[in-house]
C-alpha cells in the first residue's frame, strides 16, 4: 500500500461503487480525500463511513451535480479556496441513460455528464494540480468506447435516433481521446493523465433507468466484478509509485492496454478539445 500522507485527492462520483471504494482506499493510505456527490445526506453519510473505516478524519464532502456546468465551476472554486494545490483528481462520476434527456444547460445528458464534466473540471483545476510536486489525473472510461465514434455533426442526438449505448460509447471514447490530448498538452509539466477500463462492476450504476435495467443487472450480476475489484486500477493509477511519470496511457487490470484504433486519431482529439471548449465556455485554443 502506497503512502499518500500529505496528498490531497478529489474523487467524483464517490458516494457509491468504485468511486466510494477509491475514496476509502486513498483515505486508508493517509490522503486528504474530497468526496464529491450530489446528495448532501448521502455524501455526508459516506464521509463518516470512510472516516470510521479508515481511521482518517481528513475526509470531507463537497456537493455538485456535475451535469450542470455552473455547479462544476462552483466545485472547482470551492476546492481552490481551501487548497493551495491538488495531488490527485479522479474523474469518475458518470451515468447511462436509456432515454434522451437534457441538462439544465440544454446539453444531452450522457455527453454532459460523462465527458464535459471531466473536461471542464479538469481544465478549471489544472493550475491547482500544477502546484503539486507531482500530480495525477485519472479518467475512468470503459471498454464500451471500442464501439464509439465522435459524431461531431450531431453530438446531441437531435438529428439521429437516440440510442443509449451509442451515446454511452461516444462519451467513453471522448474520455480516452480527451486523456490523450490532455497528456500531450501537459508534456513537460509535473502533471500526468491516464485513463482506464474498470471492468463490468456490480454497482448501482444505471439504476436510474427503471425496472428493466435493474432486472438486467440482476441477471448479469454473477459475471460482474466487485466494486473493490473494479476500483483496483483507479487506485493503482492514483497512488502507485510504479506509474509515477507515466502519462497518456489506457489501462486495464493495472496494465497498459491498446484502446480502439479510432481513439488514437490526433486530428479528432484536437477537434474534440476545441468543440468541448466551446460547449463549456472556455477560451478556444489552437
Amino acid at each position: 500500500m502506497a503512502d499518500m500522507s500529505g496528498k490531497i485527492c478529489v474523487v467524483t462520483g464517490a458516494t457509491n461503487g468504485i468511486g466510494k471504494v477509491t475514496a476509502l482506499e486513498l483515505a486508508k493510505m493517509g490522503a486528504t480525500v474530497i468526496v464529491v456527490g450530489r446528495s448532501a445526506e448521502r455524501t455526508e453519510s459516506v464521509v463518516k463511513e470512510i472516516q470510521q473505516a479508515s481511521g482518517n478524519n481528513a475526509v470531507e464532502a463537497l456537493l455538485a451535480d456535475l451535469s450542470v456546468q455552473a455547479q462544476v465551476r462552483e466545485l472547482a472554486a470551492a476546492i481552490q479556496r481551501k487548497y493551495e494545490h491538488l495531488d490527485v483528481l479522479v474523474n469518475n462520476a458518470g451515468g447511462m441513460f436509456l432515454r434522451r434527456e437534457e441538462t439544465a444547460d440544454g446539453i444531452e445528458m450522457t455527453w454532459a455528464l460523462n465527458h464535459l464534466n471531466y473536461f471542464l473540471l479538469t481544465n478549471l483545476l489544472l493550475d491547482t494540480l500544477k502546484r503539486a510536486p507531482a500530480a495525477r489525473i485519472v479518467n475512468v472510461a470503459s471498454d464500451a468506447h471500442e464501439g464509439g465514434k465522435i459524431q461531431f455533426d450531431d453530438l446531441a442526438f437531435k438529428q439521429r435516433r437516440y440510442g443509449w449505448m451509442v451515446a454511452y460509447a461516444q462519451s467513453k471514447l471522448a474520455n480516452i481521446m480527451f486523456t490523450y490530448e490532455l497528456a500531450r498538452r501537459l508534456n513537460g509539466t509535473n502533471v500526468t493523465a491516464n485513463t482506464l477500463h474498470p471492468g463490468f462492476v456490480n454497482t448501482n450504476f444505471g439504476a436510474n433507468n427503471g425496472t428493466l435495467a435493474r432486472i438486467a443487472k440482476v441477471v448479469m450480476r454473477p459475471l460482474a466484478l466487485s466494486p473493490e475489484q473494479g476500483a483496483s486500477t483507479i487506485i493503482y493509477l492514483a497512488s502507485s509509485p510504479e506509474v509515477e511519470g507515466t502519462t497518456g496511457q489506457y489501462f486495464v487490470k493495472c496494465k497498459p492496454h491498446r484502446s480502439s484504433k479510432a481513439s488514437y486519431d490526433e486530428a479528432v482529439q484536437r477537434r474534440l478539445w476545441r468543440v468541448s471548449e466551446e460547449m463549456v465556455g472556455l477560451p478556444v485554443t489552437a
